[in-house]
C-alpha cells in the first residue's frame, strides 16, 4: 500500500518511521509546506520507501492532486486543517485519518461529511491521538463486549519522569492547548444526563505501576465524541493525570483570569492578554527539552453481560523511547495514528464513511499492533 503523510513534525516523522518499518507499506510520501523538514525526515528515517515533498496544505487542489497518488493519507498537520484534508480527501478518492482536534468543533465538522465520504467510497476516522484516539478505540472496544454499558471513565497524563518544580510538568504538546483543556468547561454524564462541570475540579488521587500516588482532575475535551456514540451511558467522565499538587497551582492561574483568551488588560496604556505573557514566562520553565516523559492511562468500563455486572479495565504505562529520542507522547500518539491507516490500507477496516475511531477500529487488533511496537495496554477483567 502506498500511504501519504501530512506534515513533517514531530508526529508525521514517528508516523513515517513507523510506515517503514512495515511490510506492507511500499511506499511512504511525506509533504510539509517546509520541503527541508520533510527531506530532514526522509534523511533521518534512511529508508528507500519515503520520498519528501513540498505542499502547502492551504492550496485545495494541489492537496488533492497529492493526495491522489495514495491510498491512505495520515493527516498530522494542526487541526485547523482537519477539514480541509478531509474535503481534499473525499475528492481524491483516498481514505484518510487525522490526529482531532475538539476546539472549535472541528471534528464534528469532519463527521457531517459522513454521506460525501461514503458516497466517494472512502473511510475517514478523525482522533487518531491518544486523547481523543486510543482512550476511544479501547472504550469502544470495552463496550462492545457488554450488552449494557453503564459507565466509561478515562484517565490520561503526560508527565515527566522527573518532575520539577514550580509545576511538577514540562509539556508534551502545545501550552495553549494545555491552557485551553484547563479554562474550557469539562463535558460529563452523570446520572444518565449530559453535563458541563469546571475543569480542574473534583482532585481524586491515582495510582500506576512504579508511579504514586498520583492526582487526577476534570478537564475539557477528553471525552470527545464518547457522549455521542454512547448516549445511554449513566456515566462519562475523563480525567487528566499529574503529580500531585499541579492541579492547585494551575487553578490559581485560571482564578486570576490569566488563561482567558478572551481577556486583556491595560498596561501603559496598551491592551495585553495576561495569556501572551504567561504563555511566554511558562515557555522556559515547562519546555520538555531533552528529558523523559511519561503517557499514564487507564480506560475503565462497566456495565453489564450475561446477566452479571461486569468491569473491563486498559491500562498503559509508556516511557520515551531513548534509543530514537522519541517522547513517549510521540510514540503512543504516532504508532496509533499509523496502525489505524495501515488497517484501512490492508481492508481491516473497511465500512465506508465518516467514523470516530470507537465505532469502526477493532480493538483486539490494535492492542496487539500497538504490543509490536512496544506500547502494551493490559486488559484487566472483574
Amino acid at each position: 500500500m502506498k500511504i501519504a503523510v501530512l506534515g513533517a513534525g514531530l508526529m508525521g516523522k514517528e508516523a513515517a518511521r513507523d510506515l517503514a518499518g512495515s511490510e506492507k507499506v511500499k511506499e511512504v510520501g511525506i509533504a510539509d509546506i517546509n520541503f527541508d523538514q520533510a527531506k530532514a525526515v526522509c534523511k533521518a528515517i534512511d529508508s528507500p520507501k519515503l520520498k519528501a515533498y513540498q505542499l502547502d496544505a492551504r492550496n485545495f487542489q494541489a492537496l488533492v492532486h497529492f493526495l491522489q497518488e495514495y491510498d491512505v493519507g495520515i493527516n498530522a498537520l494542526f487541526y485547523s486543517f482537519n477539514e480541509q484534508v478531509a474535503k481534499a480527501a473525499i475528492q481524491a478518492g483516498t481514505h484518510s485519518v487525522d490526529l482531532g482536534g475538539h476546539i472549535g468543533h472541528i471534528t464534528d465538522k469532519v463527521l457531517e461529511l459522513r454521506e460525501k465520504a461514503k458516497a466517494a467510497n472512502i473511510t475517514l476516522i478523525p482522533d487518531l491521538g491518544v486523547a481523543p484516539g486510543m482512550i476511544n478505540i479501547l472504550s469502544g472496544y470495552g463496550v462492545g463486549k457488554l450488552t449494557s454499558p453503564t459507565s466509561v471513565r478515562l484517565y490520561v497524563g503526560g508527565i515527566p519522569l522527573r518532575p520539577e518544580p514550580p509545576l511538577e510538568y514540562n509539556h508534551v504538546f502545545s501550552m495553549e492547548g494545555v491552557f485551553d483543556h484547563y479554562t474550557d468547561p469539562s463535558l460529563v454524564i452523570r446520572d444518565g444526563e449530559i453535563r458541563e462541570i469546571p475543569s480542574l475540579s473534583e482532585v481524586e488521587k491515582v495510582y500506576f505501576e512504579k508511579f504514586g500516588p498520583l492526582e487526577a482532575f476534570h478537564t475539557s475535551g477528553g471525552t470527545s465524541t464518547l457522549s455521542k456514540s454512547y448516549p445511554n451511558l449513566q456515566t462519562l467522565e475523563y480525567k487528566t493525570v499529574r503529580y500531585l499538587g499541579h492541579c492547585e497551582k494551575f487553578k490559581l492561574l485560571v482564578d486570576l483570569n490569566l488563561t482567558r483568551p478572551d481577556y486583556s488588560v491595560e498596561v501603559r496604556g496598551r491592551q495585553v492578554k495576561p495569556r501572551d505573557v504567561l504563555l511566554k514566562v511558562l515557555q522556559p520553565i515547562v519546555d520538555l527539552k531533552d528529558k523523559d516523559d511519561v503517557v499514564v492511562l487507564r480506560v475503565i468500563v462497566a456495565g453489564e453481560a450475561g446477566g452479571e455486572e461486569r468491569t473491563f479495565e486498559y491500562e498503559m504505562v509508556t516511557y520515551k523511547d531513548r534509543a530514537h529520542q522519541v517522547t513517549a507522547m510521540a510514540r503512543a500518539t504516532a504508532n496509533t495514528i499509523s496502525v489505524v491507516a495501515q488497517m484501512i490500507g490492508e481492508g481491516i477496516i473497511n465500512k465506508k464513511g465518516v467514523f470516530p475511531p470507537e465505532q469502526i477500529v477493532p480493538g483486539d487488533i490494535y492492542i496487539e499492533e500497538m504490543a509490536k511496537r512496544g506500547v502494551h495496554i493490559v486488559e484487566k477483567r472483574y
